[in-house]
C-alpha cells in the first residue's frame, strides 16, 4: 500500500539538478551554499576548517603575533568603560571603633597567719635540721632541690655537721628486656627427627634468624613424630611456604594437639592451606593464627567459620575476627565443640570400657 505523500514525490524523481543549477545566478548560488551549511554544520567527513564557509570580509593581517595580540587585548580592556557603582565610594568610615575590653587584674592579698606564742617561740629557736625534718613531715618536697639544704654543702647554724636529708625519692625500678629464647633450634630439630619421647613441647617463639628451609624441615619431621603435642613458632618471620608445609604435616600427623603461628607474615593463601588441612585432621584441639602482617579478609574468615562448623575437635581458636557474621558462627561452633567434649568425657567416666558410638550420642552401658 502506497502512502499519499509518496505520490507527490514521484514528480521529483526525474529532475535534472545540473540544469537547475545552471539557471541560478551568482547571488542565488551563494545563498544556496549558506543554506546547505546550516543544514549540516557538523560534517565529520570534512576537516574542521572546511565545515563552515569563510564569511569574513576583512583582509588578512598577516601571521599570528602573540605579543601584538596581548597588547591589543590590554588596550581594549583599558579603553572599556567600567560599570558605575550603585553607591559611590566616598571613604567615609561608619560604625563604632572596636575597643577591646580590659580584663581586671586579679590581686591576691596575703593573709597573715598568727600562731600561738609557744609555736612561734619553738620555730624561732629550732635549728635548720629540725626545720627540714618538719618540712618533710608537712610534705614540702620542693625543699630537696634547694641549695641551702643540699646534702653536700648544707651546714647548721653553728657551722658544725651537715644537714640530714630526710626526704628521699623512690628508686627507679629497672625494667629489663625479655631474655632471648634459649631453645636450641638444631638440637630440637634432631630430637624431633629421632622421635625423642621426652620432647613433648617445642617453643621457637621470637627466634628471628631461623631460615625458611629449617622451618620446613620442622614440619617434615613432625609428620612422623608421635610424641610432640605442642608446637609454637610465633614471631619467627614465617611466610606462606612455611604455612603450606605445616598444612601438609597436619594431614598426616595424629599426635599434635596445639599449633601457634601468630605474629608472622602469613597471608590468606597460607591460612587457607592450614584450614583445608584441619578438615582432615582429628587430633589438633588448639590453633592460633592471629596478628599476621596483613588482614586475612572476609573470604578467609568465612572459610574458617565453615571449617570449625565441620571439625568438632577444635576447642580453642586464636584469631580476632573483623566481621560480625564469621565471629558469631565461630563462637557458636567453639561452644558446641566444648560441650561435645564435656559430654564425651562424662560418658567415658560413666562407662570407662565402652566406646562412644558417636559424637552426638551418649554410650549405653551394658
Amino acid at each position: 500500500m502506497s502512502l499519499p505523500f509518496r505520490k507527490e514525490l514521484e514528480k521529483y524523481k526525474n529532475i535534472n539538478e545540473d540544469e537547475i543549477l545552471s539557471k541560478l545566478s551568482e547571488d542565488e548560488l551563494k545563498q544556496l551554499e549558506h543554506v546547505l551549511d546550516d543544514l549540516d554544520p557538523e560534517n565529520a567527513l570534512l576537516p574542521a576548517g572546511f565545515r563552515q564557509k569563510d564569511q569574513t570580509t576583512k583582509p588578512a593581517t598577516g601571521p599570528f603575533d602573540r605579543e601584538r595580540l596581548l597588547s591589543y587585548l590590554e588596550k581594549q580592556a583599558l579603553e572599556h568603560k567600567d560599570r558605575e557603582d550603585f553607591v559611590p565610594f566616598t571613604g567615609e568610615k561608619k560604625g563604632k571603633i572596636f575597643i577591646p575590653k580590659e580584663k581586671p587584674i586579679e590581686t591576691r592579698t596575703e593573709e597573715k597567719v598568727t600562731l600561738d606564742p609557744e609555736l612561734e617561740e619553738a620555730l624561732a629557736s629550732a635549728s635548720d635540721t629540725e626545720l627540714y625534718d618538719l618540712a618533710a613531715v608537712l610534705g614540702v618536697h620542693n625543699m630537696v632541690n634547694n641549695p641551702k639544704f643540699d646534702e653536700g654543702g648544707a651546714r647548721s647554724k653553728d657551722g658544725k655537721g651537715s644537714v640530714r636529708n630526710v626526704v628521699k625519692g623512690e628508686k627507679v625500678k629497672p625494667i629489663f628486656e625479655e631474655p632471648p629464647n634459649p631453645t636450641n633450634v638444631e638440637a630440637s630439630l634432631q630430637r624431633i627427627k629421632a622421635n625423642d619421647p621426652t620432647l613433648v613441647e617445642v617453643n621457637l617463639n621470637n627466634i628471628k634468624n631461623i631460615p625458611i628451609p629449617t622451618l620446613k624441615e620442622f614440619a617434615k619431621a613432625l609428620e612422623s613424630n608421635v610424641h610432640v603435642k605442642t608446637f609454637s613458632l610465633a614471631a619467627t618471620r614465617s611466610n606462606d611456604p612455611v604455612a603450606i608445609a605445616f598444612a601438609d604435616m597436619l594431614k598426616v600427623n595424629k599426635t599434635l594437639k596445639s599449633l601457634n603461628v601468630e605474629s608472622n607474615f602469613i597471608t590468606g593463601t597460607g591460612i587457607l592451606a592450614l584450614i583445608d588441612a584441619l578438615k582432615e585432621n582429628e587430633s589438633l584441639t588448639e590453633i592460633k593464627i592471629d596478628n599476621q602482617r596483613q588482614q586475612l579478609g572476609t573470604a578467609v574468615e568465612m572459610e574458617i567459620a565453615k571449617m570449625l562448623e565441620e571439625n568438632s575437635k577444635i576447642l580453642k581458636f586464636g584469631y580476632q575476627f573483623t566481621k560480625q557474621g564469621p565471629r558469631t558462627r565461630v563462637a557458636a561452633a567453639i561452644t558446641k565443640n566444648n560441650d561435645l567434649g564435656k559430654m564425651l568425657l562424662h560418658s567415658l567416666l560413666i562407662c570407662p570400657g565402652e566406646p562412644s558410638p558417636g559424637l552426638y550420642t551418649l554410650p549405653v552401658c551394658t
